[in-house]
């Protein structure tokens, strides 16, 4: 094993760059941990109180974005939830 000696302030001055390194990758992966979660057309209908035909409309008229795997969609929970709160704001 090798042992290396560093100057203190030299050693502060790591510290303090990994400190700010560990926020940053906290609040990029934290803060919006939201947009990676995923729905399916079930969770969908339950949340927004509609049926499924009525949640294919939304994705025929493109008012709700969708992805699709083979014969399933899945919806990204905040444009779900911006749906909900732009159908609010019109009533």
């Amino acid at each position: 094993m090798e042992i290396v000696a560093i100057e203190k302030r030299t050693f502060q001055l790591m510290k303090e760059k990994l400190k700010e390194f560990s926020t940053q990758i906290y609040e990029i992966c934290g803060k919006d941990k939201r947009k990676d979660e995923w729905l399916d057309n079930q969770d969908v209908c339950q949340l927004l109180k509609i049926s499924k035909r009525t949640l294919q409309t939304y994705r025929n008229n493109g008012t709700l974005a969708y992805s699709q795997i083979g014969y399933k969609c899945y919806y990204k929970k905040i444009d779900v939830e911006n749906l909900i709160e732009t159908s609010t704001v019109r009533k």
